[in-house]
């Protein structure tokens, strides 16, 4: 198990937007730049995709869900172990101990460092070999971002995630952005394995890239993590028990009843439609903008996320 004092809980660019936009196309309006709502609301149907029940978790708090979408390509032992985890209850009754500013927030068993009382894994592995980065590989859809990266050769996105590029190492890994999903670790890079995960509720840390396992994004549900009082000990950890907020349960979506399923999909980042969007987020116009930067990095850029059962806007 890791310890606090040897943790690292990192996290860098990219922010969700769970934006719920019309089922049905719109009319498209001519003669004038359109804004991505208007884009949004022209996408076909079939320009989105449904989150996979097998591949998608709850975090249920007090104050209500968080959806996280795990990302097995990328991280394929450490999104099977967080589903075992999950499987076994392990994060029932753990708790949110760090929430540190513009940086991350962090869960897991408040008495990790208690040999007696800390929390027990019956199937699943509390360590994992890191899976920083995986080979390049042609073949996974990759929509990529116009106007060059500092941290990578090329950046843009892979089945909604912000993912970087390196052709002649032949390596791609995720990128550290607003609602990343992690697996702590200590010094070791094979100290962790998903027993404490964290989120990245700030502004992206891509020096952290390469350095720590991500392993998903959250889609729906950010501000209940962004928005927790901050820690005041060091890093953010929380310094009394009862600050600490109760983790009520992390549950995989195929395992629970449909009816009680949050029902998302997600923009296609290999969508004609997403292409537009950077477009439009590259070249913002409007009554507003007096300058029009004609650039994007991989942290300003949307992913669309919509209630599936959403009745059309009218």
């Amino acid at each position: 198990m890791q310890t606090k004092k040897r943790l690292v809980f990192v996290f860098t660019v990219f922010w969700l937007a769970a934006a719920a936009m019309p089922a049905q196309n719109a009319p498209v309006p001519a003669g004038k730049a359109l804004t991505a709502a208007e884009i949004l609301a022209a996408a076909r149907a079939d320009e989105w995709r449904p989150l996979d029940p097998e591949n998608t978790l709850y975090l249920e708090l007090a104050g209500g869900r968080v959806v996280i979408e795990l990302a097995p390509v990328f991280a394929p032992q450490h999104a099977a172990n967080v589903k075992a985890l999950a499987r076994e209850k392990y994060y029932d009754g753990l708790a949110i101990i760090r929430v540190q500013d513009n940086y991350v927030v962090q869960w897991g068993d408040p008495e990790d460092e208690n040999p007696v009382k800390a929390r027990s894994i019956r199937k699943a592995r509390p360590t994992l070999p890191a899976e920083f980065e995986r080979p390049f590989d042609e073949s996974i859809p990759f929509t990529p971002l116009p106007d060059g990266d500092v941290y990578a050769s090329e950046v843009g996105f892979s089945g909604g995630f912000p993912v970087a590029r390196d052709r002649k190492a032949g390596k791609m890994w995720l990128a550290h952005g607003y609602g990343m999903v992690g697996a702590a670790r200590g010094n070791a890079s094979d100290s962790g394995g998903g027993t404490q995960l964290y989120v990245v509720i700030g502004q992206a840390p891509r020096h952290l890239d390469r350095n720590i396992t991500l392993l998903g994004r959250v889609v729906q549900g950010m501000e209940m993590l962004s928005s927790l009082p901050r820690g005041g000990g060091a890093m953010g950890f929380y310094e009394k028990p009862e600050q600490m907020i109760p983790v009520r349960s992390i549950r995989v979506a195929a395992d629970v009843p449909p009816a009680e399923r949050t029902e998302l999909e997600v923009l296609r980042t290999d969508s004609e439609t997403f292409g537009r969007l950077i477009e439009a987020r590259r070249n913002r116009r409007g009554d507003w903008f007096l300058f029009s930067a004609g650039r994007i990095d991989l942290g300003n850029m949307t992913v669309p996320v919509r209630d599936k059962n959403r009745a059309p806007e009218t």
